[in-house]
């Protein structure tokens, strides 16, 4: 209920207008929530709820603490970490260095391939008590993330770390870590909590994001999450990429399709609710207009429920997003 009131009144200063209480008046809370849904699938409203946020790197309603990382340059510059915090809905530079990436550019296909992967990556545990040559302590990322694996990429291990304690630093690359110097791994230490950090790695060039690509991509979300509730099969699959799509356990379209299709001839009422969505633009070596989405969902249906975490991974082609991969 708090969550419906919230939005009512963040819409309803958007609307700045009365038909809202009129909407309450006539049908209750669920007409209420039914008009609150179908505002969260246009663009329009997100346009105005993204306005006065910084939407460079994305949106996020969990993260507060973003790496971006460049791994090479077309100039005389070197890779760079920087690190950002959020502070009132703008993301502030806390941390601009130079840094130390595998030696080899392109995408991580495989394990020891020395190359730094590309991509979005959580920090999934800060690591101390190490060898001397990792510096005083690393964060661990989530390479290979739930794409890297859909396609096969292997390898593990790679961190964000710092230099030899002893000094004696003759490599110019890496193994596939991101390594920078120890004092400025140590003040990053102190500003953040790992667990609500993102890692964005690029191959050379920063793509930033805006608000109309955020706008599309937060109200096709909410579309398909509302398709599913209604148990919309064809607009539900229309969200899909037949071509391309691939779930986690390695099921593609069809197969995927037609157990949908199942479930959704059984007309099951359900109730689905997202929360701690975000939104991050997926750097990749087709140069695609990718993101990764996730998000915290609580599903009850009476054959199945389900609360934790979802992740998707979408390409957003003109106004429409398209899954490309789901777990």
């Amino acid at each position: 209920m708090k969550v419906v009131l919230f939005l009512f009144l963040s819409i309803f200063v958007y609307a700045n207008e009365y038909a809202w209480i009129e909407t309450y008046r006539n049908g209750g809370v669920s007409a209420l929530e039914k008009k609150i849904d179908e505002t969260l699938q246009s663009r329009e409203y997100w346009k105005y709820a993204l306005k006065d946020k910084d939407v460079r790197y994305g949106y996020y309603e969990s993260v507060n603490f973003l790496f971006v990382a460049t791994k090479d340059s077309p100039s005389l510059e070197k890779p760079k970490l920087k690190l950002y915090s959020m502070d009132n809905g703008k993301w502030v530079e806390k941390i601009n260095v130079n840094s130390l990436v595998g030696s080899k550019g392109g995408h991580k296909q495989k394990e020891g391939d020395l190359a730094t992967p590309i991509g979005v990556y959580e920090l999934k545990a800060r690591l101390s008590g190490l060898d001397q040559y990792y510096g005083p302590l690393a964060y661990d990322t989530s390479y290979p993330n739930l794409y890297d694996k859909l396609h096969k990429r292997t390898g593990y291990g790679i961190w964000i770390h710092g230099m030899p304690l002893n000094g004696n630093r003759e490599e110019l690359n890496t193994r596939g870590c991101i390594a920078i110097e120890n004092n400025f791994l140590t003040q990053v230490d102190g500003l953040i909590n790992h667990k609500e950090a993102l890692l964005i790695t690029y191959d050379n060039k920063i793509k930033e994001t805006n608000i109309d690509e955020l706008s599309s991509i937060l109200a096709n979300l909410f579309a398909w999450k509302e398709a599913w509730k209604v148990n919309d099969i064809e607009s539900y699959l229309s969200f899909y990429s037949k071509d391309e799509f691939i779930r986690f356990d390695g099921a593609r379209f069809d197969e995927f399709a037609e157990n949908k299709r199942r479930i959704f001839n059984k007309k099951e009422d359900k109730t689905i609710t997202f929360s701690k969505i975000n939104v991050s633009p997926y750097p990749n070596d087709g140069n695609r207009n990718m993101f990764r989405i996730s998000f915290f969902e609580d599903y009850k249906a009476p054959s199945y429920s389900f609360r934790g975490t979802k992740e998707l991974y979408v390409l957003l082609d003109g106004e429409k997003i398209q899954i490309l991969a789901e777990k």
